[in-house]
């Protein structure tokens, strides 16, 4: 029964509708008489896209079959925070040529506004400007609109509580009385406050929200829904039954799946997943809602349109098997064929096919170079400045708070540059990551884990004769070293690979791998160089294995690139192929590095385990190259548009890659003793930053956060640094910084010209000599040009020091005669022939670890001064340390400030300490 809308007079006789009781129709009937609604809604948090990229999006849009835009940018002051203010004519005229730019490309554009912020409900005034607003809007061409109330709190003013009974009664009525005086249009939306499953209290279907807005919103009027969740990894058939049911029509989705605003480190380049397409007939639409850059939705929005064309008609699997003679029915049953098990409950669409079908197209735009009038947009989307990232794509939860940045120009939006497994179905992706390696890890990939004895000190465990033999004969590290660095790639069988859980949708013969199983087999274009594994030391090549001259050839990129560019940012609540593989590999490696390491008890030979370890190491060592090619290819790709987007994520998954496979071979190369982080560590996939953060949880450093900020260069550069452990062969190209180094940043060779080796002598020879294990190199492909040295218990170093290496020292350089006026070099050699100093005990019971860490001028990279001092971080804490200090000269500015950049602090003033120097320390 239907009864008509009833008039009352409310605040000062102003005619208002009051919503009343609609006929309780079958979800769906009235979806029937309206086409579904597949397309793209521009709701995130943050700079909202160009004309020109949402002009470019209608393109696309028309081009693969979708048919809806909403325009709802959060950020957009006038759609949100200003709601109330009309349109400038320069606004205007922007915003026709929208509107009619998505007419010509056949895209319904339908006009959203957010009045639920501030917005008095029973004021007439407030309703009066709402429906100018709109009425504005619809001047423009636009016939469709929403009206968007998430995100806000549930609280009305006590001027709407006199005359609305509830929250949801409010919102009801405006939207009623809202669009039928827009003469109810074919499309319009509304969004509720409980959008979602866990935003409906005490249920969804015990809410009496929900109950309100099925009941009283009229039947003409869709409403948005996002899951069961504000970011649903799954929409299932039933759950959209449940809330039809409630709402007494079939919901439209806002898909948050491919939303990244809540997380500046996390971008989604997987395929729309989780929704089957036998939601199709039970739905009045799906738009989803991207990342906030624009250029890396092309997977989003192509994969989307793959699985609404899959069942664009509205089959349902149920009413195709009833009819045995139907070509769908025959298809399924042939293949399912000879299976005893259930029917796929999605029949006609494959997630990991729809990806491969979408990076094929997208690889073609890689090449294409942007029109050289063109405005390119340095990145799109969120931006840094918005702090903090609390907050999710709406529709996101009311609850949460958030500091965001207001565009006061939405429609042209001016920009500017700016840098840059699965959880708990309980739990949020913006509260977890993704990936979880399982609740044991004695045993995995059918190789029992190695459980590490306790932990021990690296340094006293050797003798001051063997050190002394080690300064005479110059061999600061053993040979074994280089070969641990450089794992023969002969011995790496194929079937040693760890498995990769698939796809439940996947095929074979539509892996984006193009046959190469998973990604981690070793192909001759990133094998290393033969000359690299047996030398340990190839100074002209990068971390990729391929030469950064000026002169080189620049590869284009490949669909090898972009499938492992899907992989390391595929989806909230999963991790593609090869991201798992990475993650599996180092936490295998992580876990049973107890069981290799070099000591003079395995000339002999190599066990069982050190061969496993070293097999999985080069495994993990060769993805990684794979990762750092791919950031060099894409760094170069003639599309800047698209290289700006991608930037700041490649960048920094590049970074920290880079660090954990410079921290595995120091792990394969490092002396044989335990190490403390291989007991107690907490669980490595409950931490934010995707698979970035999960690789950060992973390292024994994981709460330095301001050693993994690293925002990436402008402009993009494909320059690739390497960090590795430190050689035997390396002593030359170390002395060489320290001595380009040593004067304020310039270089001291004209200071000391007969003797080229004294400052590296008297600056790092020491530790090179005495502490290898902890000591990190820093390559360009002209050499080394920088350097990270530490000795985990310094105490226990400058006793060494004392005793074996300044007795060497004073019979290479004379004691010079104090009455001479002091050079460069005298005063150096004079320091041979004093007394070090004796470090206090209140430093050194908070700061056990001496470090020392340089870079040479030509780097103009700031970040790499931390991934140095990250790597050597690591490895001191992985064997007991929780603080190190550094010793600089009190006039020492450059070093000064190069120690402040890195988080180092001046230690408190003790007695004893040099009047000349000044120490620095940081805890780990």
């Amino acid at each position: 029964m239907v009864r008509k809308v009833k008039t009352s007079t409310i605040s000062g006789g102003v005619q208002r509708g009051e919503p009343t009781d609609v006929q309780e129709a079958k979800p769906g009937v009235m979806a029937d008489k309206r086409r579904f609604l597949c397309g793209v809604v521009e709701g995130f948090y943050g700079r909202p896209w160009t004309m020109e990229q949402r002009k470019e999006l209608f393109r696309r849009m028309k081009r693969w079959g979708l048919n809806t835009y909403m325009y709802a940018p959060k950020d957009d002051s006038k759609h949100r925070v200003f709601w109330r203010e009309m349109y400038s004519v320069e606004e205007a005229d922007q915003l026709m040529a929208l509107v009619s730019a998505a007419r010509e490309h056949e895209i319904e554009f339908v006009y959203a506004i957010s009045p639920g912020l501030d917005m008095s409900f029973s004021n007439p005034k407030e309703v009066a400007t709402l429906k100018r607003k709109l009425e504005q809007v619809a001047q423009f061409g636009c016939h469709g609109f929403a009206l968007l109330y998430d995100d806000i709190e549930q609280n009305m003013c006590p001027a709407d509580k006199e005359v609305f009974s509830s929250f949801a009664y409010a919102q009801v009525s405006v939207t009623n009385e809202v669009f039928q005086h827009l003469g109810e249009p074919s499309t319009f939306l509304f969004c509720p406050t409980e959008y979602c499953g866990s935003l409906s209290f005490p249920s969804v279907i015990q809410s009496p929200y929900l109950q309100t807005v099925g009941e009283k919103l009229l039947p003409g009027i869709d409403v948005l829904w996002t899951g069961p969740k504000v970011v649903s990894k799954e929409v299932s058939l039933e759950s959209i039954e449940e809330v039809s049911k409630m709402i007494k029509r079939r919901p439209v989705i806002w898909d948050n799946i491919h939303a990244n605003d809540y997380d500046q480190k996390r971008l989604f380049l997987g395929p729309f997943k989780g929704r089957s397409t036998e939601l199709i007939p039970r739905l009045g639409g799906v738009l989803t809602n991207p990342n906030c850059e624009f250029e890396a939705n092309y997977v989003a929005i192509h994969t989307l349109a793959t699985w609404y064309r899959s069942n664009m008609h509205g089959v349902r699997k149920d009413a195709v098997l009833e009819s045995e003679d139907s070509a769908v029915a025959v298809q399924i049953k042939l293949e399912n064929e000879g299976s005893d098990e259930e029917l796929e409950t999605d029949f006609l669409y494959s997630p990991r096919a729809a990806l491969r079908l979408a990076l094929t197209d997208w690889l073609q735009d890689f090449g294409l170079r942007p029109a050289a009038a063109a405005v390119i947009a340095p990145r799109s989307g969120s931006q840094v400045a918005i702090t903090p990232r609390l907050s999710v794509s709406g529709p996101r939860a009311p609850s949460e708070t958030f500091n965001t940045t207001v565009y006061t120009h939405p429609i042209t939006s001016i920009n500017s540059s700016s840098p840059g497994s699965s959880t708990s179905r309980d739990e949020e992706p913006m509260e977890t990551a993704s990936f979880k390696v399982g609740d044991a890890v004695a045993e995995q990939d059918g190789v029992r884990a190695v459980e590490g004895p306790k932990p021990m000190d690296t340094d006293r465990e050797n003798s001051i004769d063997r050190i002394s033999r080690n300064v005479t004969q110059q061999s600061r590290v053993p040979s074994e070293r280089v070969d641990l660095l450089h794992p023969s790639i002969e011995r790496l069988p194929k079937e040693n690979e760890p498995d990769v859980e698939k796809d439940e949708n996947d095929n074979a013969d539509v892996d984006v791998d193009d046959g190469e199983g998973s990604g981690l087999e070793l192909s001759k274009d990133i094998a290393l160089d033969q000359r690299q594994v047996h030398s340990g030391f190839a100074p002209m090549q990068t971390d990729d294995g391929l030469e950064t001259h000026p002169n080189c050839v620049i590869e284009p990129v490949t669909m090898e690139d972009l499938g492992l560019l899907a992989d390391l940012f595929y989806l909230p609540y999963e991790h593609g192929p090869r991201a798992v593989q990475l993650l599996r590999n180092f936490h295998w490696l992580k876990v049973n590095s107890g069981s290799v390491g070099v000591s003079k008890d395995d000339d002999e030979s190599i066990s069982a385990q050190v061969e496993e370890w070293r097999t999985r190491a080069a495994l993990f060592d060769q993805l990684s190259c794979r990762v750092t090619q791919m950031f060099t290819r894409l760094s170069n790709i003639a599309n800047r548009r698209i290289l700006y987007d991608l930037y700041p994520y490649i960048w920094d998954i590049k970074s920290i890659i880079s660090l954990v496979k410079s921290f595995v071979k120091w792990l394969g190369c490092r002396e044989k003793d335990p190490s403390q982080f291989l007991t107690g560590d907490q669980e490595p996939w409950v931490f934010r930053g995707g698979l970035a953060g999960e690789f950060q949880r992973m390292l024994p450093i994981d709460g330095a956060n301001d050693l993994f900020f690293q925002p990436p260069p402008l402009p993009p550069s494909a320059k690739v640094y390497t960090i590795r452990p430190y050689l035997n062969t390396d002593e030359s190209g170390v002395y060489r910084v320290c001595r380009e180094t040593y004067a304020d940043g310039m270089d001291a060779s004209p200071l000391v010209p007969e003797k080229p080796d004294l400052i590296g002598d008297w600056m790092v020879g020491g530790l090179i000599t005495l502490s290898p294990d902890y000591c990190f190199v820093l390559e360009d492909e002209y050499g080394i040009c920088g350097y990270a040295l530490g000795a985990v218990h310094a105490m226990e170093f400058n006793c060494r020091f004392a005793s074996s290496w300044l007795p060497t020292m004073q019979d290479k350089y004379r004691r010079p005669d104090t009455a001479e006026k002091l050079s460069l070099s005298l005063e150096l050699m004079l320091n041979f022939h004093s007394e070090p100093p004796v470090l206090p005990a209140a430093l050194t019971s908070h700061f056990p670890s001496l470090v020392r860490l340089d870079i040479h001028s030509r780097v103009n990279d700031p970040s790499v001064a931390k991934s140095m001092l990250g790597c050597l971080l690591s490895s001191l804490k992985a064997n007991g340390s929780q603080g190190v200090f550094c010793e600089v000269k009190l006039l020492d500015k450059r070093s000064l400030d190069f120690y402040a950049r890195l988080g180092f602090v001046e230690a408190p003033k003790m007695d004893g300490l040099p009047k000349d120097l000044i120490f620095l320390c940081r805890p780990i």
